[in-house]
């Protein structure tokens, strides 16, 4: 997911920390890595039984809407019996852009992986129905090493229903925080929303290149959180150990009896790589980062271009 602008969310094998070190590079040209009939040595495709999809930079175009093509593609596959899940980092406030979209079952998985959300209650109305939070003395342990290794980092700490930052963090996201107070007191075991669970905590450096204070980031905090990036700045992710969009959609697969070779996934930031890697067929966007494009077993078109509906279509055409 690449988050451009205003936005707080805010990932190798499930349940395991990704690597710190980035691929980089490049798979096949587009045009040779659609579907097919037969796929990876020649194995014959499984029939997909459900569609993750990352959202921005991904499912949305730059300007945040949903065009009219891949509302119908996404339409089409549910009508086909292919489930379609919304695999993002963005919180469950941020959903309502595509809650309208959400068919059958209405489930999202937000936070890069902290939280499974219903979607249908619409605006204001999200459930959580699963919440896999990062501990507070591990978010304050990591936050402390990573500062002590990135002088200059500063902290924002992103829970079920609430938004509290360090008074240094710069102004990136859409709402007001709750709380204006150092890390040591907002991860407090008595700090602001103390009866809600962290999902994560954002990390920020003014000067560091994004991926170089990701790899640093990964290398300071070890086992204490899974760190991932899905912003063009250097904004850091960082959730639960083990934590990852791949290892929330694994958990939701098994519930469901799903297997990942029956898996279609989409994306195209750091975040996206585990998940691009479980799947059974992945697809980086046109518009990806390195490390997923490395990680995709196929490349679509730019998010722009409509590179998820493009797949879909293929995907159902071939069952056909």
């Amino acid at each position: 997911m690449r988050e451009n602008g205003p936005v707080t969310s805010a990932t190798g094998t499930p349940e395991t920390p990704a690597s710190p070190q980035l691929a980089t590079s490049i798979p096949t040209p587009f045009a040779a890595s659609l579907p097919t009939s037969s796929e990876h040595g020649g194995t014959p495709a499984v029939a997909p039984r459900l569609i993750a999809t990352d959202l921005d930079g991904t499912l949305l175009r730059d300007d945040k809407s949903v065009s009219p093509r891949t509302i119908a593609a996404l339409a089409a596959a549910e009508k086909a019996g292919i489930e379609v899940f919304f695999v993002t980092g963005r919180p469950a406030r941020w959903m309502d852009i595509v809650s309208e979209h959400v068919h059958g079952h209405g489930l999202a998985i937000c936070g890069n992986g902290a939280a499974v959300v219903d979607l249908h209650g619409g605006p204001g109305a999200h459930r959580f129905m699963k919440v896999r939070e990062l501990a507070r003395q591990n978010a304050l342990t990591a936050a402390l090493l990573l500062r002590e290794a990135a002088p200059g980092a500063v902290f924002a700490v992103e829970q079920t229903y609430g938004f509290h930052q360090e008074p240094a963090y710069p102004k990136l996201h859409m709402e007001v925080p709750d709380t204006l107070a150092p890390a040591e007191e907002l991860l407090a075991d008595d700090g602001p929303g103390a009866a809600e669970p962290v999902l994560k905590i954002l990390a920020f450096h003014p000067e560091l290149d994004p991926d170089a204070f990701l790899t640093l980031a990964r290398l300071a905090v070890g086992e204490h959180a899974n760190v991932t990036r899905s912003s063009p700045s250097a904004l850091l992710e960082l959730s639960g150990p083990g934590v990852s969009k791949a290892s929330t959609l694994a958990l939701c697969c098994a519930e469901r009896g799903i297997l990942p070779e029956e898996v279609v996934a989409f994306g195209d930031m750091p975040n996206d790589v585990e998940m691009l890697t479980w799947a059974g067929r992945s697809y980086a966007m046109g518009n990806a980062h390195p490390a997923a494009l490395a990680a995709a077993s196929g490349r679509t078109t730019g998010n722009n271009d409509d590179g998820v509906a493009l797949v879909i279509e293929r995907l159902l055409a071939d069952l056909a």
